[in-house]
């Protein structure tokens, strides 16, 4: 899942929030610097991707992109769960896309000072291209890959899977579907008030 997914995944707990945010960022274990909140958001990070990573079947929609970018696929599906995420939103939570995105963009801002500095810069990306609103539209999905591919470099253009998403987007669709019930049921999202 990517960075909408978790942001939905941490419910109504801002430091849970800002930790699930900034768990990229964060290597080894050293949490020294964080509340404890902030804590339990960084290990719900680190067990929301463990749960991903082994589900057979967010594992069957990596072979989708085996051809071309096997080595990505893990990624790709992270971001193309998202957009199912971002598209079917309403069905999630009980805000719109657009309100969860601006109400937890601003619970970030107001936290950046518990933020890495990686982190904090990659907030500056994601509000001032509204990531997770643009998460619903292909448009920003391309947006997404192709800055994701810039960072990369070495000539990946993660951006051309697109074509091989669209042949494949209704098997996936029904993957997602599965996948999200399960991932709701594991992490007890109903315990926050949401649908």
């Amino acid at each position: 899942m990517n960075y909408l997914a978790h942001a939905y995944l941490s419910g109504d707990n801002e430091d849970v929030l800002i930790g699930n945010f900034i768990a990229d960022h964060v290597r080894g274990n050293n949490f020294s610097n964080y509340s404890q909140g902030v804590i339990e958001g960084i290990r719900l990070h680190r067990k929301i991707d463990a749960f991903t990573d082994t589900h057979p079947l967010f594992q069957s929609s990596k072979r989708v992109f085996y051809t071309g970018f096997e080595k990505y696929s893990g990624i790709l599906v992270d971001i193309y769960f998202d957009y199912f995420l971002a598209k079917q939103f309403s069905h999630f939570h009980r805000l719109s896309l657009d309100e969860f995105s601006a109400n937890v963009y601003s619970r970030y801002t107001k936290n950046i000072h518990q933020m890495p500095e990686s982190s904090a810069r990659f907030l500056s990306y994601v509000i001032n291209n509204n990531i997770y609103s643009n998460y619903a539209n292909i448009r920003g999905i391309e947006t997404v890959l192709t800055h994701l591919s810039q960072r990369i470099g070495h000539n990946v253009l993660l951006q051309n899977s697109i074509e091989v998403f669209q042949k494949n987007e209704v098997d996936l669709n029904e993957k997602f579907n599965h996948f999200a019930a399960d991932i709701l049921k594991k992490f007890k999202i109903h315990d926050f008030g949401f649908l």
